[in-house]
């Protein structure tokens, strides 16, 4: 299902084989993202990713669009603390002219003076939204406290300050020093054959920059004690996000870690979601979330609550962590968490987007693919002790961090809750 070709100029072509659909979704990936930022060029990744929307040589702003929504398909983008990504999708017959527009995106974006102007304001507003919700709001401020200093905490947005000072040298700069081919991928999925993709790729192979991928600061974690930020802002709510610095994705125990999530806080039928939304009443939604880096990792679990109830919500998220360590799951939480996780990759892998992205993640994170029914079986041989001994490992109070957005104006007493 899953083939790989390195072509000379170092550029990857990977395909997942899916001859019943009816699409195609086609990514080109770049192994660099918000971490591989130097402090003053903060942003620069996601300042990128808006200008290749902004124009060729070819076509305008509109006409990228136009050129897939035409189509009846789709064009998106995201950037992360370790890629960027640009994709689409569209009818599997379309899968030449999809790559074309992505192509001439990506190779032959002007980066305009007045186009860059009018991103800069736009990506302004973007960021003042962000901080306008208090739910989002409150990561940013937990990535800033799990790692001060390091650009793992830094926003992957920028500021408004870094934004100031990102003018087109630093950001054309900066796209020919990363986006070169050994740090480009190519995937595509869907009704497609390999050969044939592999072919399109490498007409537009000689275009590409040669040059090294780029390295990124490496975590040197050094918490000793729990921390807490509070911002305090007049909000009808107090949304909390606490942290827990976690292992690494290349790490064995991580396995076991995605069954303590979900066991923690991933679903409704999760202990967190069960206690205090079910049976306390105290918030409307909480969950927990794994984020896997290259050399670290982050628990998070996050919730919405009355202000006066956060001290008895956070005594029932502690409760919860505390019997994880203390006590193994029972065969029945194992087999039920086992069984929402591989059904969870089963049902991810339907759609040709989402097969994209699985390629995309595994061969930027892993630089090969780990291939899901091997990650299945690993899931499988997982046992209720690994758990309990992942839990006592990570789930202590010095590798916890708790971030507040509340109408508190003290934390004082908090982080004896933890």
């Amino acid at each position: 299902m899953y083939e790989i070709a390195r072509l000379k100029c170092g550029l990857i072509v990977a395909t997942a084989e899916m001859p019943h659909m009816a699409s195609v979704s086609l990514g080109v990936w770049v192994g660099v993202g918000g971490r591989y930022e130097p402090a003053a060029l903060n942003g620069v990744s996601h300042f990128i990713e808006h200008l290749l929307f902004k124009g060729t040589r070819k076509r305008s702003a509109k006409e990228i669009s136009q050129a897939v929504e035409g189509i009846g398909g789709y064009l998106n983008a995201f950037t992360g603390e370790e890629s960027t990504c640009f994709y689409s999708k569209g009818r599997y017959d379309r899968l030449d002219y999809l790559l074309e527009v992505l192509m001439d995106m990506f190779l032959n974006s002007l980066f305009a003076r007045g186009e860059i102007d009018k991103e800069r304001s736009v990506i302004k507003e973007e960021l003042a939204m962000y901080l306008d919700q208090p739910h989002h709001h409150v990561h940013e401020l937990l990535n800033e406290l799990m790692w001060p200093g390091h650009p793992l905490g830094r926003s992957l947005t920028g500021t408004e300050k870094t934004l100031d000072g990102l003018e087109r040298p630093q950001l054309v700069g900066y796209r020919r020093k990363n986006y070169v081919a050994a740090s480009t991928l190519v995937i595509a999925a869907g009704n497609l054959r390999h050969d044939k993709v592999v072919k399109a790729v490498s007409r537009f192979a000689s275009q590409f920059s040669p040059g090294r991928r780029p390295h990124f600061l490496p975590v040197q974690e050094q918490q000793t004690q729990p921390r807490i930020r509070l911002f305090t802002k007049d909000t009808a709510q107090t949304q909390l996000a606490l942290g827990i610095h976690a292992c690494s994705r290349h790490d064995e125990r991580r396995y076991a870690l995605r069954l303590l999530n979900t066991l923690l806080g991933e679903n409704m039928s999760s202990r967190l979601f069960q206690v205090l939304r079910e049976d306390h009443g105290l918030a409307y939604s909480i969950q927990s979330n794994l984020s896997l880096f290259d050399d670290a990792g982050t628990l998070a679990i996050s919730a919405g609550l009355d202000t006066d109830k956060l001290p008895e919500a956070l005594k029932l998220i502690k409760r919860e962590l505390d019997r994880l360590t203390e006590h193994a799951p029972s065969a029945k939480e194992l087999r039920d968490a086992r069984d929402y996780l591989i059904g969870q990759i089963d049902l991810s892998l339907e759609s040709t987007e989402n097969q994209m992205m699985w390629l995309g993640d595994q061969l930027i994170g892993y630089g090969k693919i780990i291939r899901p029914a091997q990650i299945k079986q690993r899931l499988g041989e997982v046992t209720a002790s690994q758990i309990r001994n992942a839990a006592r490992e990570f789930l202590r109070p010095q590798r916890m961090s708790l971030a507040l957005v509340s109408p508190l104006k003290a934390e004082s007493g908090l982080a004896k809750l933890l």
